[in-house]
């Protein structure tokens, strides 16, 4: 019998034929840790229905148990009834908190348009009037040239001494 099996291990059959019940081994893992997965994934969405259901059915029955267990379970209802009792007020505290942020987020975006608003008009009222700069200066360069005086036609005094205007010049 043993020669049978030796003979079989040392038979030429295709490695992929021994290596098949090591990955159909890992397959197998693997399909039940996301079945698994999937099964805590649901119970945990429906919480709240299971635990509704399970205060509705009521107390499973106590009988035969010592009177420590029934004192021991009885505090342990009670404090998943004040954990629920404390998880629903917390709902309604963040449910009163998302409402406060909503208005809060509605009120700084109607501000925010109104700033918007203010700036683009101010902006619009300070605008300096356009105008053509260069040719304003270059009409001002124009009337100093015309405004300074010409040069004098008459004697020139180089050293400082007063002139005396010639006779007949009508300037006195």
């Amino acid at each position: 019998m043993m020669d049978v099996v030796a003979e079989a291990n040392a038979s030429e059959l295709p490695r992929i034929l021994h290596k098949s019940s090591r990955r159909s081994s890992w397959i197998l893992v693997l399909l039940v840790f996301f079945g698994l997965c999937a099964a805590a994934a649901c119970v945990w969405t429906n919480m709240e229905t299971i635990l509704a259901r399970s205060q509705v059915l009521g107390p499973a029955p106590m009988h035969g148990l010592s009177p420590e267990v029934r004192e021991a379970l009885l505090e342990v209802r009670s404090e998943q009834q004040r954990a629920s009792d404390v998880i629903a007020e917390l709902n309604r505290n963040i449910g009163a908190q998302q409402a406060d942020l909503k208005r809060v987020t509605d009120q700084i975006e109607a501000l925010t348009a109104k700033i918007e608003s203010l700036q683009s008009s101010l902006a619009a009222a300070s605008a300096p009037p356009v105008s053509s700069p260069p040719a304003a200066q270059s009409a001002s360069k124009l009337a100093k040239r015309a405004v300074q005086p010409s040069k004098p036609e008459g004697p020139i005094s180089v050293g400082g001494a007063p002139l005396i205007p010639e006779p007949g010049s009508g300037q006195h």
